[in-house]
């Protein structure tokens, strides 16, 4: 994901649920938002500690938004393997 992708939410989701596909959205927006406010802390000139706690919190976000990504997978695969959701009655 680049910081220009545009943001889609699954529509087969349930939004009355935190699914992964809402998961992955919001981390993705949260994403975007820190970095706008990186690239305005940084053209305004900001203290290098707010610039670098700003920095490790689109990281720690990154990081995340890669293990929503695996876990989705994981019961995709799950789903696929053993014909049903486990999550499903």
């Amino acid at each position: 994901m680049t910081d220009e992708e545009p943001i889609e939410r699954p529509e087969a989701d349930d939004y009355d649920l935190l699914t992964y596909g809402e998961a992955g959205v919001r981390l993705a927006e949260e994403i975007q938002r820190e970095a706008t406010r990186l690239t305005e802390l940084e053209s305004a000139g900001a203290d290098d500690v707010e610039i670098a706690a700003v920095r490790r919190r689109i990281e720690d976000l990154k990081a995340a938004a890669q293990r929503q990504r695996a876990a989705s997978e994981a019961s995709a695969d799950f789903t696929r393997f053993f014909g049903y959701d486990p999550k499903a009655k």
